[in-house]
């Protein structure tokens, strides 16, 4: 089999919450020994297409980088850099966006989303995050892509643009392919089951945040909002204990219907105290391991430079190649 570039990027925005350990940051682990090379970006850029505090958005980026470390990222095991020190990334975006639709872009979902919540500008970096995105991606000609079921469209577009592209200037983008976990693609609200979980618009009580003490996380889970009957089975009309057991299949590391046979006589009440239990004792070790590293801010900057410059060369490559393709610049030799 030949080798596979992997990449993946993550928004330092907001307190990381089970969510984006589920669905992300364990597929980053799990996956940095796969790839060749394994790269993960934490996308800075991006977050700047919404309503943003700078201070704040340089403490999340650190906070982002320890939870990654924290939680097994080895940056001599994959590349980990911050998206704006490879500025090739937005050179790339212009390209591209000469082959990506207006109509595409209109009809992400995300766009809609997050422009109907801005509340004076709506910034054109919103409507063109997704080609950003897709630079991320095809500038390491990546041909996998670990992402959480949210992110199905967007990598379906960066499939679209890279076709685009080698077909109007010859073959020179992979087309990469989305790598969504099969249990646990999309955590949802602990007191809004039918919701996402998520760092804006979810309840404080529905979320669980990777850094909340033990106790905490055992109140939220023991609130959670269940279903009629007491049956632990999924089901679309069970969304509630549906989201408890793929929770507890991720963490114990078991087939949901193992977990369905295992608690099958619980009853609710009991059931979400072992899940809480179970998260809470399995994110100790990340929150010791976190605390270490976020106090040494110089170590964490050290780490994110030494990957950009692994980066770098990578990316600097395949714009090269992008902008012969397309007459830019002086022809190649």
């Amino acid at each position: 089999m030949s080798p596979t570039a992997i990449f993946s990027g993550i928004q330092p925005t907001g307190r990381k919450h089970l969510g984006n350990y589920i669905g992300a940051i364990r597929q980053y682990v799990e996956s940095q020994d796969r790839g060749d090379p394994a790269i993960f970006c934490i996308v800075d850029l991006h977050a700047i297409s919404v309503e943003y505090d700078p201070a704040e958005l340089r403490e999340r980026l650190y906070d982002t980088t320890a939870i990654l470390l924290a939680a097994g990222l080895d940056p001599e095991r994959c590349i980990l850099f911050r998206q704006s020190d490879v500025r090739e990334h937005t050179e790339l975006t212009w390209l591209l966006s000469a082959v990506t639709a207006h109509g595409d872009l209109k009809r992400m979902h995300q766009f809609k989303d997050k422009s109907a919540k801005q509340r004076e500008l709506i910034p054109a970096a919103l409507f063109l995050y997704p080609v950003l995105m897709a630079a991320d991606v095809l500038a390491y000609k990546a041909a996998e892509v670990p992402v959480g079921d949210d992110q199905r469209q967007h990598v379906e577009l960066m499939r679209e643009i890279a076709r685009r592209f080698n077909e109007r200037f010859g073959e020179t983008l992979v087309v990469p392919e989305h790598r969504i976990p099969k249990v646990g693609a999309r955590i949802m609200d602990l007191q809004s089951p039918k919701d996402k979980m998520s760092t804006t618009s979810s309840s404080k009580l529905g979320t669980v945040f990777l850094l909340d003490d033990p106790e905490a996380i055992r109140k939220k889970f023991a609130s959670a909002v269940t279903d009629s009957g007491r049956e632990i089975m999924r089901s679309p009309e069970k969304p509630g204990i549906s989201n408890l057991i793929e929770v507890m299949a991720v963490i114990a590391e078991m087939p949901p219907v193992e977990v369905e046979s295992e608690f099958g006589e619980a009853g609710y009440g009991e059931f979400k105290k072992a899940v809480g239990q179970a998260v809470a004792e399995f994110l100790l070790p990340l929150q010791d391991r976190y605390a270490q590293l976020r106090s040494n801010e110089a170590f964490l900057e050290k780490a994110l430079l030494y990957g950009a410059e692994r980066a770098r060369p990578i990316a600097r490559d395949t714009l090269a190649m992008v902008r012969d393709r397309m007459g830019i610049g002086p022809a190649r030799k």
